[in-house]
């Protein structure tokens, strides 16, 4: 099977369902664009690049159209944050990573990408892969080609640099009772965080293209959180995370309220929107769409491709209206390259970038910009931000709410001011 075709199937059937390498760098080597050796592609006008280890990374400088986070002021009504997220985020046939890049690019919009690290891992050298509780080279998601891992880097590296981020989905998938990364243990889940970095910082050496360009990052660094598959082993997967100086995690099921922090680490799991024609609740990721409409099925009936698109669609939209109007919380949406039931749900996700990003006081960003504008906030603005309900606006508006002074009581009653 192409690498092309493993990638996308190996996916769908993600979704449906040790100990640490040690680096092979050499001391970093400093190489200026345009001298002998320097890294051809795309990297930033007139930068020093620093190459790290066998020059499948280097470092760049600081990471373009970052922006540096503000502590909102007195008063201020917080942003309307949307974080649109991909899982096992890989380039093949579907050329999804690059349309997505685009979309983002044209709805002032970043993203983050959750790189599964065996994309970049050549099928011959899958037993450099030594997944806990499973045989050397196993993966529920196959390894990739060269041209897979060309592409896939290709696509990763101009992610980068438009200012997204490539966060992780770490490597083989596993999910299940049977050695699924549920019953993974603390130091398991370090071995697996490990090697899903090192196969991104090695895939020069794995692949043989000495010659091909850097990705423009240093990862040990930009890596700074990711989604565990099947959103299992979250409890031990966060232990491990918070000692290895993750930030963030997203492998949770939350409310529509403003998020805390878990083990050291902020709690930016998916949510429940309105899913319409049901009473209950959705999860803000298309594999469960799928299943609540088409059953594990992922093609299912073609007459009812429209609808279900559209249900996706405006059930995404009421969970982006309840919080723009109401509490302000983060919207987080995860999704994976997928062409399921006729590619509906991609067509959906779309939609709701084009349709939200570009409102007033809306910004759509990575995890990593969440982030940083989190850690920037008074924690107790953050407390009270957390007082409201999903899709409570605060009664009496937002610069009484976040006002350092208590509101003026109300003409009439007593200790109201004086005309």
């Amino acid at each position: 099977m192409a690498a092309t075709q493993r990638i996308a199937v190996g996916i769908a059937v993600a979704a449906v369902c040790a100990s640490s390498l040690a680096a092979c760098a050499s001391g970093p080597e400093v190489v200026k664009k345009g001298a002998p050796g320097a890294q051809k592609g795309p990297q930033l006008p007139g930068s020093v690049v620093r190459l790290i280890g066998d020059g499948s990374t280097a470092y760049t400088g600081a990471q373009p159209h970052l922006p540096r986070p503000e502590r909102l002021k007195a008063g201020e009504r917080p942003p309307q944050f949307v974080v649109f997220s991909w899982d096992g985020a890989g380039e093949d046939s579907q050329k999804l990573f690059s349309h997505f890049r685009r979309v983002a690019k044209a709805n002032n919009a970043t993203m983050t990408f959750f790189l599964s690290g065996v994309y970049l891992l050549p099928r011959e050298k899958r037993d450099l892969y030594r997944p806990p509780q499973h045989a050397p080279g196993s993966s529920d998601i196959g390894f990739n080609d060269a041209q897979g891992i060309a592409d896939t880097v290709k696509q990763a590296r101009l992610a980068w640099l438009e200012g997204n981020e490539i966060g992780t989905h770490f490597n083989g998938h596993f999910c299940g009772p049977e050695g699924g990364v549920g019953k993974w243990s603390v130091d398991e889940w370090k071995s697996e965080i490990s090697q899903a970095k090192q196969f991104v910082k090695t895939w020069k050496t794995n692949t043989g293209m000495k010659n091909a360009a850097s990705l423009p990052f240093d990862y040990d660094k930009e890596l700074i959180g990711g989604r565990t598959p099947c959103l299992e082993g979250q409890k031990n997967f966060v232990k491990a995370a918070s000692r290895l100086g993750f930030r963030y995690d997203s492998s949770g099921v939350n409310n529509q309220v403003w998020p805390k922090k878990r083990d050291g680490l902020w709690d930016l799991s998916m949510q429940l929107v309105p899913f319409p024609g049901h009473t209950f609740e959705q999860l803000t990721m298309d594999y469960n769409f799928m299943v609540n409409q088409s059953g594990t099925r992922t093609q299912g009936d073609p007459a009812k491709f429209g609808y279900w698109g559209n249900q996706m669609r405006d059930g995404l939209l009421k969970g982006f209206q309840r919080a723009y109007e109401g509490n302000r919380a983060p919207l987080v949406i995860g999704n994976h390259f997928e062409s399921w039931n006729g590619g509906i749900y991609m067509r959906a996700v779309e939609d709701v970038v084009k349709e939200v990003c570009n409102k007033p006081d809306v910004r759509c960003v990575s995890f990593h910009q969440l982030a940083d504008w989190l850690d920037a906030q008074d924690p107790r603005t953050l407390d009270k931000l957390r007082t409201l309900e999903v899709g409570e606006a605060p009664k009496q508006g937002w610069a009484s709410f976040l006002s350092p002074r208590p509101a003026p009581a109300p003409k009439g009653v007593p200790g109201a001011p004086k005309p």
